[in-house]
């Protein structure tokens, strides 16, 4: 929420990749959380980035991302705790929740 503290612990390393084993689909890459989401059309991708963008702007935690045509793709970190927070743990975890209604067949399970 925009009245969270902006500076949110760094996590180390063990404890990024012990609650990362439960965050399906992304990985850890050049000290940052990655994912790369794929969608039937741009218009599906870029509703998912709209979603997104309003619980990033909610959050005042916001994600360096990039879009051609049916894909996105995300990375986390928390530039002021100079790492991986928590905060970027959960918008992984609220990426992947909005995911769901747009996730082509194929990769459905």
């Amino acid at each position: 929420m925009k009245g969270e503290s902006q500076m949110a612990g760094k996590l180390s390393e063990q404890e990024i990749q012990s609650r990362l084993a439960k965050i399906e689909g992304w990985r850890l890459r050049r000290g940052k959380l990655c994912r790369e989401f794929r969608f039937e059309s741009f218009a599906d991708a870029f509703a998912f980035m709209v979603k997104m963008a309003v619980f990033s702007e909610k959050r005042n935690h916001h994600p360096e991302w990039f879009n051609v045509y049916n894909k996105v793709t995300v990375e986390l970190c928390t530039h002021d705790a100079g790492g991986i927070t928590q905060r970027d743990l959960d918008w992984a975890v609220a990426a992947n929740a909005a995911y769901q209604p747009f996730q082509p067949p194929a990769e459905k399970s």
